[in-house]
Formats: structure tokens, C-alpha cells, sequence
């Protein structure tokens, strides 16, 4: 029997750190309202990222980077000082920086989140409630939005707002499967790994950082056998260090905009930076605060050309790796142990023992075959919601509420966040914040970005 259908003021689909943090914002605005967040997860502010309990399983920005407050940059390292002092993650001292330059683990920024939710909470004359569960179809008209929940159970709210996080390559269900991740183990199920054979030799599809997490986990593991990993371009992340400012060229310079004349610009500021004895990093990061402006001014030839020609490197560059997980990386490969090659995938071959996958090389045209004793899918995030054999991607998509965004990156939006429909209409009850705004802004994945996001977000909702 279906229950009676809860009322709120909003909505928030999705309890990770997307959903947690809007939460914490709409708290602070003045006012009363009731907020829900739908999360099927035990618990809030954590998601797909922050669900990590390895320690070796990192961030891949230092402290000063990644603060959920967008008033304050140094409201991770405050909180980092304070758990440390209160004896939290003994282990940070193995890092020899200060606090504002460590790499906190994944499982302890969760704890974070979840405190800062906590104080907003206690602070708020709103509330926010946790409802357990995954939303499976959403109602828009003009009064409200409705829910409905794999329970059966309904909610409806003024608003409802998109904050799904991203959907990991390897634990997203997908509408055309290639076979790879039923044939593939977790990158961080560190205990599905300790029944590999130590010494085998293991298979890995990409090489972004989700990779470089697999790598951490079959350390862990204790795997000591070969590891082959597998890329189109055959390029790993670079690793984050701490470069000094330099000076923000393209703000000075708007007339700037083209993929090929923002990337000969970048390669000039670094090569003066290195004459300089400056690292490189430095003029690359300033790019940073730029890149929603250039992506949304950019037509879509130029995205285009952005993401098949700029985008590797991009990734590469700029989504670096922190340097404990760096170091391990480049001491497997000084061992030998692990190995990088270009090389596209196109398969799982069926086996009776291991696993074995068809690749075509760059610069082959044959296909070829590969054998190892186990895979793993580190081939990053899955934007486009078309191939996402969820629930709720699927059932927006048939009732025509959102449309891919822009070279299929998530889903169309307005600059608020405001959810674009099937015919071009901008919704006044549906909105969209973090990772399903790829499409809108490039970077829209980065705790900064989404902490932003969730400021203006927060800010809308309450003045409308």
C-alpha cells in the first residue's frame, strides 16, 4: 500500500556531496522551509566519492583547494587542524607538509562534509530530513514537482533539484554494455582484490585517476604481479604539486576564445614559466577560473575540436594525481611491474580461467587479444545520461523533462541551473547542480565548482 505523499519545500535528489552541500546552503539562507534529500545511501555527504574507507585512497587536491565554503578557502585546512589536533588521522604526519598542503583521505573529507551539514543543521530555523531511498520517476507541473521512490513512496516539492553526482564508468549500469564491467572488479573493492593471485598479471581499461585509485588498491591488496593498463592516448595523470601564483594572463586578454589559440597561449606562458625556473603548473592553473567563460562561449565546432583534440591533455594535465599515489605509479613503472600502452578497447573475449580483452594498438589496424588473470574498468565518468541504465535518467529522457547537453555532456540547463526540456523550455520547478551541468561549464565536477553552484543555487530557490 502506498503511503501518503510527503510535502516539502524542496527536493534535493541525490545525498552525496553535491545534495549535502546545497542542503548546507539553503540552511543559511533566512527564512523557514523543510528540505528532503533522497539518498539511498546509509548516510549523507559521502556518495560515490567520499564513500572510500581506504586511507590510501586520497583526494587529488591538497586541503587549500577543496573547502566546501565558498567564503572561505581555508575552511578545510581550519577543519583539518582541528581534527588532527583532537587525534584524527594520526597517519597525516606521514606527509611532511603543512596542513594546508596535505592530501586528506576521501573517508575523512566525507566526515567533513557530514560536520559542516551537521553544525548548518543546528544553526537553521529549516530543516533537513534524510529519506533513504532512489527516486525512479519525476512529475513536473506547474505547481510542484512529484516523486516517486522504488519503495512506492511519493514526495512532493515547490522544487526538486538534480544533485546526482557523477556515474562512475565502473559501477554504472549502461545502456549498451560492452561487457566490461560484468567482467570487471571494483577499482576500490580493496577485498575483491585480495583474491587475485598476488603475482598475476592484472588488466586495466584507462588510465585517469580512477586508475591510479586501482593502482593504490592492489597495493593495499597486497598484489605484487604485473599490472597492464590500457588507454587510447596512453597518457597518466601528471602529479599535483604546489607551483608558486603566476599572474592571470587571460584575464588580461579576452580576445583569447579558440581551442588553438588558448592552447598556444597556455604553451607559451609555460615555456616562459620554465625559463623562469617557474613549474609549469603555475601558469596552467590559472586557467582554471576561466574555463566555464571559454566553454560557453565556444561554438560547437569548437567544442568540438576542444574534445577530441584539446581534452586528453587537458585531463592529464590538469585532473592530477596526489603525490603519494604518484609516487607509487612511477615506482611500479621503474619496476617494471607496470606498464602503459595506447591502445583502444573493443572487448571481453569469453574465457574459462582470467579474463582476456580485444584491443587495437595506435597505429594497428589488426585487433589483438590480451590475457590476465583479472580486469578492472577505469575508464572515468559516464556523462551522457542516454547511456545511463538508471531509473531516473531514463524515465526524465521518456517523459521528455531533459534533453542531452551540449555534445551530449549531462543534461541542458539555463544559467541558474534551471532545467531545459525536450522542446527547449525552461523549467521553473526543475533544476540542476554539479556534474549534470558537464555540458554547461566543462569543470563541473571540482568541490570549489560545485560549492559555487551551490551558493547561487541555494540563493535562487529562496527568492523565487
Amino acid at each position: 500500500m502506498t503511503e501518503s505523499i510527503r510535502n516539502a519545500d524542496v527536493l534535493i535528489i541525490g545525498g552525496g556531496l553535491s545534495g549535502t552541500m546545497l542542503a548546507v546552503q539553503l540552511l543559511r539562507q533566512p527564512g523557514q522551509r523543510h528540505i528532503l534529500v533522497i539518498e539511498p545511501r546509509a548516510e549523507l555527504g559521502r556518495g560515490e566519492a567520499y564513500s572510500a574507507v581506504e586511507l590510501g585512497h586520497t583526494l587529488n587536491g591538497n586541503a587549500a583547494r577543496m573547502s566546501v565554503d565558498p567564503d572561505n578557502a581555508d575552511d578545510l585546512t581550519q577543519w583539518l587542524t582541528d581534527y588532527i589536533g583532537a587525534g584524527g588521522w594520526p597517519e597525516s604526519d606521514q606527509q611532511h607538509v603543512p596542513i594546508s598542503e596535505l592530501f586528506p583521505p576521501r573517508g575523512i573529507f566525507g566526515v567533513y562534509a557530514q560536520q559542516r551539514l551537521a553544525e548548518a543543521k543546528a544553526q537553521s530555523a529549516s530543516t533537513v530530513e534524510h529519506v533513504r531511498g532512489e527516486v525512479v520517476d519525476l512529475q513536473v507541473d506547474e505547481a510542484a514537482t512529484l516523486l516517486t521512490l522504488d519503495n512506492g513512496q511519493q514526495l512532493r516539492g515547490t522544487y526538486a533539484v538534480l544533485a546526482t553526482g557523477m556515474f562512475p564508468a565502473a559501477r554504472t549500469p549502461q545502456t549498451e554494455s560492452s561487457g566490461l564491467n560484468a567482467a570487471a572488479v571494483d577499482p576500490w573493492d580493496v577485498q575483491a582484490m585480495t583474491h587475485i593471485d598476488p603475482q598475476s598479471t592484472v588488466l586495466i581499461i584507462g588510465s585517469g585517476l580512477t586508475m591510479v585509485d586501482a593502482v593504490v588498491s592492489l597495493e593495499q591488496a597486497g598484489h605484487r604481479g604485473p599490472i597492464e593498463i590500457f588507454s587510447r592516448h596512453g597518457l597518466l595523470p601528471h602529479v599535483r604539486r604546489q607551483p608558486p601564483s603566476w599572474e592571470d594572463f587571460l584575464a588580461a586578454d579576452h580576445s583569447l576564445r579558440s581551442p588553438r589559440q588558448l592552447l598556444r597561449e597556455v604553451r607559451r606562458q609555460c615555456r616562459i614559466a620554465q625559463a623562469r625556473g617557474i613549474d609549469w603548473q603555475a601558469p596552467l592553473d590559472t586557467v582554471r577560473a576561466h574555463i566555464g567563460r571559454l566553454w560557453s562561449q565556444a561554438d560547437e565546432r569548437e567544442k568540438r575540436q576542444f574534445v577530441r583534440h584539446v581534452r586528453p591533455w587537458w585531463e592529464s594535465h590538469h585532473h592530477r594525481s596526489p603525490p603519494l599515489s604518484a609516487q607509487l605509479v612511477a615506482r611500479l613503472q621503474a619496476e617494471g611491474r607496470l606498464r602503459i600502452q595506447a591502445a583502444s578497447f573493443k572487448g571481453v573475449v569469453a574465457s574459462d580461467g582470467g579474463v582476456t580483452v580485444r584491443l587495437r594498438r595506435r597505429g594497428e589496424q589488426a585487433v589483438t587479444q590480451v590475457s590476465g588473470a583479472a580486469l578492472i574498468n577505469s575508464s572515468g565518468i559516464e556523462y551522457d545520461w542516454r547511456r545511463v541504465a538508471r531509473p531516473l535518467p531514463q524515465q526524465l529522457l521518456k517523459r521528455g523533462l531533459i534533453r542531452p547537453g551540449p555534445l551530449a555532456l549531462g543534461i541542458a540547463a539555463d544559467v541558474s541551473g534551471a532545467v531545459v526540456d525536450a522542446e527547449g523550455d525552461v523549467s521553473l520547478r526543475l533544476f540542476a547542480m554539479g556534474p549534470p551541468l558537464r555540458g554547461m561549464w566543462w569543470e563541473s565536477t571540482a568541490v570549489t565548482d560545485v560549492a559555487l553552484q551551490a551558493k547561487a543555487l541555494a540563493l535562487k530557490l529562496t527568492k523565487i
